[in-house]
């Protein structure tokens, strides 16, 4: 059953789930007086700022820095600290791989991991600051929790509900301007996938930035007679299951992520699938092996095949070995 959403396509709306995660941070330090936010020298790009400016006393400036950053994150969590700390995913996770696998996942610390500018998002700062292999790091480390918004209000929840659970968690945001798609009213559950579309023929699943592209898709689907179901895989970690045996009912499934094809979205779903009764052919849209460049969002999106377009393309294909 697909959930209330808002009017995008009468009257849209856009925002950046870097500033959804800002907004949600300063919520959750209202409801958790023991929250710290930490920050690698980003603290305006990540939107750290506006818990900084509110709550200066609970905020830790921690420089370039970011395996310390996490060391610290893990020594608060163990005085009893709900640890939040900032950086560009390329940093963080990028550079911080050790002490998070190895202070906070292996104890199970409460610490959560904001990794910013995602994807390309990053634009013309180019390769070296796009992350496109987060996901298919953070998946893997036990009690991790993972959580990719699809716009501003969705980050905002998203900040939110992480912030109420214990343990490790990593939330993955971005710089670039996206469509807003969700609206206060819209459930959001960690660990359990929405329906934004029904659909009978095919489904499409995506997850942050490309759930938008995935609805304009099935609309282009729909012109050509096929029905497609549209589900916003928000939570990688821990993976909506029953969600993906009913997208399976299709016959035929599509996985759109801004990331690398590998070990992201689209390979978290195929692991699934192949452990149905009746596995079927799936089709992943992402990003093929590659690193990204400088240019603008958009241009490097239609590039890298990361548009409905592709999405629509890769149905077809898909729907040609039903």
């Amino acid at each position: 059953m697909s959930v209330p959403l808002a009017d995008y396509t009468r009257n849209p709306q856009y925002g950046t789930t870097r500033d959804g995660f800002g907004k949600g941070l300063v919520e959750a330090a209202e409801k958790h007086p023991n929250l710290i936010g930490l920050c690698a020298d980003l603290t305006e790009s990540t939107r750290m700022e506006w818990f900084a400016d509110k709550y200066p006393e609970r905020f830790v400036e921690m420089g370039v820095a970011e395996e310390n950053m996490v060391g610290v994150a893990a020594g608060l969590a163990l005085g009893g600290k709900k640890a939040v700390a900032a950086s560009y995913a390329v940093f963080s996770p990028g550079n911080s791989l050790g002490p998070l696998r190895s202070s906070v996942c292996y104890s199970n610390l409460d610490v959560k991991i904001i990794g910013g500018h995602s994807g390309m998002s990053a634009g013309p700062d180019g390769a070296t600051h796009q992350a496109l292999e987060d996901l298919a790091v953070m998946r893997t480390l036990p009690n991790m929790t993972v959580v990719v918004p699809c716009d501003q209000e969705e980050a905002r929840k998203a900040m939110l509900a992480l912030a109420d659970q214990v343990g490790p968690g990593y939330l993955r945001t971005g710089k670039h301007s996206v469509l807003t798609i969700t609206t206060p009213e819209t459930p959001f559950l960690i660990g359990r996938a929405e329906t934004f579309q029904e659909g009978k023929d095919i489904a499409i699943i995506a997850v942050g930035v490309m759930v938008a592209p995935a609805l304009d898709a099935a609309a282009m689907l729909e012109q050509k007679g096929i029905s497609a179901k549209v589900i916003n895989m928000h939570t990688i970690k821990p993976l909506d299951l029953t969600a993906i045996a009913d997208a399976a009912q299709t016959g035929a499934i599509v996985t759109a992520e801004e990331h690398q094809v590998a070990g992201g979205l689209g390979s978290a779903v195929a692991e699934a699938v192949v452990r149905l009764p009746r596995p079927i052919p799936i089709g992943m849209v992402g990003v093929n092996d590659s690193f990204g460049e400088s240019g603008e969002t958009n241009d490097l999106m239609r590039k890298h095949g990361l548009n409905a377009i592709n999405i629509l393309d890769k149905a077809l294909e898909v729907l040609q070995r039903k």
